[in-house]
């Protein structure tokens, strides 16, 4: 199971919410689509139409061409079902013979049992029916599933699977023989082939009398053209469709002649709210399947739904306005922000929704839809792995370019060129410096991906890069002020990066967490072993719940050091969880060994943080406490570097810190690994170097 698609206990609640929240989004897009007639025809390759602007006078069908029809005569003939008469007298014919060949014994004194066993099948066979194998060979040649088995008045469906032929009921028989104990050899004697006859005989009249019912349901046209209709502007590319639709109009112009549908409107209403319900039915549908996780989380939402409808609807003004042109509009903006903050396959998702909806608006949308879909998938194939911000200029250049290459390849398969006496056939390059405009507008993802950071509280790559910058104000404090923690830190970034790098899951936001995890420390680090020198223990002068109580601090503090100096909340949540609700056990056990007949409140030295959610925060909490651990022990060989990793992860299992993270224990037993690996190679025994024996 991916991680991102985590089980979600299904409530009534939360479908209804769902639902609601699909229908008003729905509403909210249609309520902005344009108002204005437009065509949905697409431009295909064919001929420029030379004359103004075509418009439906009157109501008429569309007349289908002689293929489709004959495409539909073969998709309708897949449910044909041929007659075939079963013949009765066939069956009764040839048991009488198998019995008499019985009483006379040509069948070598067999046992009843075998006898009756073989009557039996004779007349379930008969029953189901035997066809002539030509017959079969020319039902399976034209894929017929089925056929229709009568006797006077009475007939049944029967699947041609379940038809016998000769051959298929003799090895019927021998086939049932085994499952009863009867002996085959014996049964060969029978010559049974005297027995099996063809009892089904096609019926020539009755079958081509259907098939020719379901030809003539077959209906002429594929719909229909209403009255004030575009059908063709100047300068548009004639599809096969749109030859179509002219031809049917040539046809009827002379036949028939209806007002305009008093209710065109609601109807185009309605059209527009299936189509948007359909495609966020879609969107809802994918991430229902393959990112559950997404939904539980407002701020995912909140910006996916945010940039959907907001490109949805700049589209829809640019259109009911006529302001400058779609492509002005840089859409690959959409899959980078998606990319950055979520993953590569829910970028390309929502971005082809969002084009769908865009595309809703314009008149003529395969060009925009083709070119806007490969631009998206470039913006995204150009960020797979983003790590400092001036990727953005590169993946800006590479999304034009391609942009620009799409659309001219879409121009010259219409027959448009770069220069020619007719205008309707040269290229506009006007729509090549408005694709120009909008990769230079796609530069301003850089600043407003911090702004989206912000507002929705999503971290990018490249903020985690530089805030592990260890130059940054608050590391370099650390490093200042508690350098033994500083250095604690690092370690423990450098191992929780190992581990989330072998798990798949977000190393560098692991790596920045473990950075800060310990800023807490700064404000009492003598009080902490890493920072203490000399030998001097501050501790010695305290209780142990003082002592505790200076420890299990560290945490608000870090809380509070990290709203200081604005740090996102998913750092945050690695100061909050590297403890947990654990205990400082060290203090803890002193308390109850020095007071072994009071009851010690284990409140009094417990963390006042939460326990890890996420699969990076325990990673997190596992390293630091086997690199903390790994510090004070008395020698390193791999039996006691195991045996420590071993007892820090199993006690934090037991003690059920990693109940509320979709971590898996093949996770724990990989990561075990992983610290073990390195930890060994950190603290590797080192060779003894010889002293001289004989200085002189």
């Amino acid at each position: 199971m991916s991680r991102f698609n985590k089980p979600i206990k299904r409530t009534w609640k939360g479908i209804i919410s769902q639902a609601s929240f699909l229908v008003v989004i729905t509403f909210i897009t249609v309520w902005f689509l344009p108002d204005a007639d437009r065509g949905t025809f697409m431009v295909e390759v064919g001929r420029p139409w030379t004359y103004g602007r075509l418009r439906a006078p009157f109501d008429f069908y569309i007349f289908k061409s002689e293929a489709e029809l004959q495409r539909e005569r073969d998709s309708i003939l897949q449910a044909y079902s041929p007659f075939f008469e079963q013949i009765p007298e066939t069956m009764d014919k040839q048991l009488a013979a198998f019995r008499k060949d019985a009483r006379s014994q040509k069948t070598d004194n067999l046992p009843r049992a075998y006898l009756d066993f073989v009557e039996e099948q004779l007349r379930a066979i008969y029953q189901q029916g035997i066809i002539d194998l030509d017959h079969l060979k020319v039902l399976q040649l034209q894929n017929t599933q089925s056929v229709i088995l009568y006797h006077g008045r009475e007939a049944v469906t029967v699947p041609v699977s379940q038809l016998y032929t000769e051959k298929s009921a003799y090895e019927h028989i021998f086939a049932a023989a085994e499952s009863a104990q009867i002996s085959r050899q014996r049964l060969q004697r029978l010559n049974l082939n005297r027995y099996i006859k063809v009892n089904l005989t096609y019926d020539v009249e009755k079958s081509e009398s259907l098939k020719d019912e379901m030809e003539r349901s077959i209906s002429p046209s594929s719909g229909m053209v209403y009255a004030g209709q575009n059908i063709i502007d100047r300068g548009d590319i004639v599809t096969e469709e749109t030859f179509q639709i002219l031809s049917s109009y040539n046809r009827t112009i002379q036949e028939r002649k209806k007002s305009t549908i008093g209710n065109t409107d609601i109807q185009i209403l309605v059209g527009q709210l299936i189509y948007v319900l359909a495609i966020y039915l879609c969107l809802t549908v994918y991430f229902n399947l393959f990112r559950k996780d997404y939904i539980g989380s407002l701020r995912s939402v909140s910006l996916l739904v945010a940039l959907i409808l907001f490109f949805s609807i700049i589209t829809s003004l640019i259109v009911e306005h006529t302001l400058l042109s779609v492509y002005v509009v840089p859409y690959a903006m959409l899959p980078i922000f998606i990319r950055i903050f979520m993953d590569s396959r829910t970028a390309f998702f929502v971005h082809v929704v969002t084009i769908m909806l865009c595309a809703i608006s314009l008149s003529y949308p395969f060009e925009f839809i083709v070119t806007q879909l490969v631009a998206g998938l470039v913006a995204i194939y150009s960020l797979r792995e983003m790590s400092q911000r001036s990727q953005i200029i590169r993946t800006a250049f590479l999304v034009t370019a391609s942009a620009l290459v799409m659309y001219l390849s879409i121009e010259m398969i219409h027959g448009r060129t770069f220069g020619g006496e007719d205008a309707l056939l040269r290229v506009d390059w006007q729509i090549y410096i408005h694709l120009l405009i909008a990769g230079v507008l796609l530069l301003f993802a850089y600043p407003l991906m911090a702004l989206l950071e912000r507002i929705f509280g999503f971290i990018s790559d490249v903020t985690l890069v530089e805030l592990s910058n260890v130059n940054s104000e608050l590391l370099r404090q650390l490093s200042e002020t508690a350098p033994g923690t500083f250095q604690h830190s690092m370690q423990v970034a450098n191992l929780a990066a190992e581990v989330a790098n072998q798990l798949g899951v977000k190393a560098q936001l692991v790596r920045t967490g473990a950075l800060y995890h310990d800023i807490g420390k700064m404000m009492n680090p003598e009080f902490f072993t890493e920072n203490q020198l000399g030998g001097i223990n501050p501790h010695r002068a305290l209780t142990n719940r003082e002592s505790a109580a200076i420890i299990v601090r560290h945490v608000q503090d870090g809380e509070e050091l990290a709203d200081r100096y604005r740090l996102p909340k998913l750092v945050r949540d690695f100061i909050t969880t590297h403890h947990g609700q654990g205990l400082a056990k060290f203090f803890y056990i002193n308390e109850k060994n020095a007071h072994p007949n009071e009851d010690v409140n284990p409140e009094d030295f417990m963390y006042k943080g939460e326990n890890p959610h996420t699969v990076e925060q325990a990673i997190l909490m596992m390293t630091d406490a086997v690199e903390a651990a790994a510090r004070s022990m008395a020698e390193y060989s791999e039996e006691s570097i195991g045996q420590l990793v071993d007892k820090m992860i199993d006690g934090q299992v037991a003690d059920g810190f990693f109940q509320r993270c979709p971590i898996t224990f093949q996770d724990i037993y990989m990561a075990k690994e992983v610290l073990k690996k390195k930890l060994k190679a950190i603290y590797h025994t080192r060779v003894s170097y010889p002293t001289l024996s004989n200085p002189n």
